[in-house]
């Protein structure tokens, strides 16, 4: 069976070195196996984890890794692609009156996204952005818009497309900053929603200025 397994990962290149003896198989050296390809570790029968090792050319020497090596450098690799990522940040917008002021789950969304955040001792990676600078950068998204305009940043991919999903009437789009002072950036505008002449739901509507709690930081 682990011969088998070996022989998937490069076909034909199985040594003879791979031998039985009674209920122990001993995998002592595969040949021409991609370290980033092969990252995962095999198990004996038994449970014992086998010191699989590959051979490998770096810049024309060969070396011979073992698979925990292998392993080191493709988890060194994935966190220097996870913060190179780190610059990129996802956003939802739409005109203001409809986030802040009309949509009324929105604002329990928010807030329960923040309590999670509390209770897990996370930091906060998602903002509420009124009048963004960055939507310069997305003409088609300005001429949909109307003005002012509010925008929920995150840093969490993800979490932007279920927003997206769960919003329906707002714009989704992404954009590289350098850090997150640039990237929350606004121009200063006054947010204010004239109250209902007549308001029909058996619960209180929400206050203005809910949303402060979820502006940037400011700056000095």
């Amino acid at each position: 069976m682990l011969a088998s397994v070996a022989a998937t990962l490069n076909p034909g290149s199985l040594p003879a070195t791979a031998i039985a003896h009674g209920n122990r198989t001993h995998l002592d050296h595969i040949q021409s196996i991609p370290s980033r390809g092969l990252c995962f570790p095999l198990v004996a029968p038994d449970n014992r984890t086998l010191n699989l090792a590959t051979t490998v050319k770096c810049g024309g020497k060969v070396e011979t890794r073992s698979v925990r090596t292998a392993v080191a450098a493709v988890d060194s690799l994935d966190l220097a692609e996870k913060e190179q990522a780190s610059n990129k940040y996802y956003f939802v917008v739409a005109n203001a009156k409809f986030m802040l002021d009309e949509e009324e789950h929105f604002k329990e969304l928010m807030f329960e996204r923040l309590r999670l955040f509390e209770e897990r001792n996370k930091e906060q990676d998602f903002w509420l952005v009124i009048e963004p600078k960055f939507l310069d950068k997305f003409p088609n998204i300005t001429k949909r818009l109307k003005r002012p305009a509010v925008a929920l940043v995150s840093t969490n991919g993800p979490w932007i497309t279920f927003m997206k999903l769960r919003l329906d009437r707002v714009l989704c789009e992404s954009y590289e900053a350098d850090n997150v002072e640039e990237a929350l950036a606004s121009n200063p505008t006054v947010i204010n929603f004239p109250e209902p002449e007549k308001w029909t739901a058996p619960y209180k509507k929400y206050e203005s200025g809910w949303w402060e709690s979820f502006l940037p930081p400011k700056t000095a």
